[in-house]
């Protein structure tokens, strides 16, 4: 099949629409000698601000994971004690990178199939000195949504810098930025833009931090973009294509409306769901309250690679394994950005439908 052609209901890299696509072909800029630039900068990072919140945002060149390497690299110093928020595979995933940059990772947070355990963060927080906690609100790998608020207002009791993986919900659906200290997204999810970028926003709290870490990355660093604006100055030579692109995807969501947004993904989920249910297959994790409005995981043991193949092979349409030992157990639907249309929905669950019969 001509991959032209294929409707990809992946949990990310999203499709990406016409316009946003159209917007990458525009002159670029020399970022480093135009003013222009500078201006277009600003402008982007306001315009990001409904959804990101209040906090300084600092767009990185590079794909989300740079956020999430990024974050700890500048909060964490050799030693520092971290709590590892976790129910799933990417908040797991946190600890490795507090130990790459030598602090001291707590994994804690409950079973893959469940919300994550309050009782045992906060026993944690009363029994270690903690100086950095991470999270992630919606675990694309399992299609679990995570209510984070009493997490973060925990954390925030105890004086804890939180950082939160948020790359598959922003835009999405509603994140409560407010509480949090360093909110990681990136452009290839629910923006529905090309993946490269990392967007990240940054509280007062979380930069007195910052600047209190002795750097051990360049790239890998936070620190560098708090003055850009102020000093006109980028540490390196941004990718302005992506920016556009970025740019152009913003606008589409704050023209639909962020609430039109949130309901859209919402209803297609809901469908998505619903669908499962009619053909005798389990959602992972079966709590209907932990479900994510922006990625549905089946639980379809040792079956999901032989009907993602299928599902490409007589209808066109791309769909996602699960990831690690869970890799032939769960199928994924993305339905988010773009995707989160009951059509494309309705359009995907009968392919598999036809497959499983």
């Amino acid at each position: 099949m001509d991959t032209d052609d294929l409707l990809r209901m992946t949990p990310g890299p999203t499709a990406v629409p016409t316009r946003v696509r159209e917007r990458m072909s525009e002159p670029t800029w020399n970022p480093d000698v135009e003013p222009e630039f500078v201006e277009f900068y600003r402008d982007l990072t306001e315009k990001l601000e409904p959804l990101y919140g209040e906090g300084d945002i600092a767009i990185l060149g590079g794909e989300g994971i740079l956020g999430l390497e990024a974050a700890v690299a500048s909060l964490v110093a050799p030693g520092d004690d971290v709590l590892c928020i976790a129910n799933g595979l990417y908040g797991e995933g946190f600890a490795d990178f507090v130990e790459l940059y030598d602090g001291e990772a707590t994994v804690c947070g409950g079973n893959w199939r469940e919300p994550i355990d309050l009782e045992a963060v906060e026993d944690e927080l009363e029994s270690g000195e903690y100086e950095v906690a991470t999270m992630v609100h919606c675990e694309t790998p399992t299609g679990t949504l995570n209510d984070l608020e009493p997490v973060l207002e925990a954390l925030d009791d105890h004086d804890v810098i939180s950082v939160v993986d948020a790359v598959s919900s922003l835009g999405g659906t509603p994140v409560p930025t407010d509480l949090i200290d360093v909110t990681l997204g990136a452009t290839q999810k629910c923006f529905s833009a090309p993946p490269g970028l990392t967007v990240c926003a940054i509280s007062d709290r979380a930069w007195e931090r910052i600047e209190s870490v002795e750097p051990r990355s360049f790239y890998a660093s936070l620190a560098p973009w708090r003055d850009v604006l102020e000093e006109e100055w980028f540490p390196y030579t941004h990718l302005v294509s992506n920016l556009l692109a970025l740019d152009t995807a913003t606008d589409l969501l704050l023209e639909e409306g962020l609430e039109t947004v949130y309901e859209r993904h919402e209803v297609a989920a809901e469908r998505c769901r619903e669908r499962a249910t009619e053909l005798g297959l389990d959602v992972y994790p079966a709590d209907e309250a932990l479900a994510s409005p922006t990625v549905t995981a089946l639980d379809v043991p040792g079956q999901a690679t032989d009907l993602q193949a299928r599902v490409r092979e007589k209808h066109g349409i791309l769909l996602s394994t699960g990831l690690g030992e869970l890799e032939d157990d769960i199928l994924r639907v993305g339905h988010m950005g773009h995707n989160a249309r009951l059509d494309h929905v309705e359009q995907t669950m009968d392919a598999l439908e036809a497959v499983l019969n």
